[in-house]
């Protein structure tokens, strides 16, 4: 959006947590306020503005830049807990709800990606942050949040439902990561890497959940 606002049109807009700032002849700039691993972020971002390019401004390099067409997964993030590609949102969209990096998954991305590497798979590294991204949230989906281990939610032990039974627990099924691995775009292997790190890992997550 070119132009100046008009002074009617300046000012915040509450709830939606999005303020719109009056920047002379040069345009018009809006604040927004949001979680950023957790973080209460303010920032001043332009109206068309993406929020890959807000993330990186604010430090979160693992969100990659790659096709810019939706199509390569490298720019996933969390929105609220569900991967999106933060290159096809605008940055206003996220006003007021969390957004999680591979910055805020340390854990789980250390833990995972010694298996990636494992089998080879890492190679040039540039894809790994989105692939990561869109694995753990496969975990929590097929497997349950306590999966993951998360700190202070869960002891290690398989999610189960209301009735006490077990939730599924991702054994035996490459088609759920081949699923997820779809809109992750890789240059440098043939995904079986990628495949078989995750299917150790989760062998060695299913072995660990036995054992507690």
């Amino acid at each position: 959006i070119k132009g100046k606002y008009p002074a009617a049109a300046t000012g915040c807009a509450g709830k939606r947590n999005v303020c719109i700032s009056d920047r002379g002849e040069d345009g018009a700039k809006m604040q927004i306020e949001l979680w950023i691993n957790e973080k209460k972020v303010k920032g001043e971002i332009e109206p068309d503005e993406i929020l890959l390019d807000f993330l990186r401004k604010q430090g979160m390099t693992s969100v990659k830049r790659g096709c810019e067409t939706s199509n390569c997964g490298l720019c996933t993030v969390f929105l609220d807990e569900k991967p999106v590609l933060s290159c096809s949102i605008l940055a206003a969209r996220a006003a007021g709800h969390r957004v999680t990096t591979l910055e805020g998954l340390q854990k789980e991305a250390e833990e995972f990606g010694a298996f990636i590497a494992d089998q080879g798979a890492e190679q040039c590294g540039f894809c790994n942050p989105g692939l990561m991204m869109n694995a753990i949230a496969m975990f929590r989906e097929y497997c349950g949040e306590a999966f993951m281990e998360i700190p202070g939610k869960n002891s290690g032990e398989f999610s189960r439902d209301d009735s006490g039974e077990p939730l599924a627990d991702c054994s035996g099924d490459r088609q759920i990561p081949k699923e997820y691995l779809a809109g992750n775009l890789c240059r440098c292997s043939g995904y079986e890497g990628q495949l078989r790190g995750i299917q150790a890992y989760l062998a060695y997550k299913r072995k660990k959940g036995a054992s507690v």
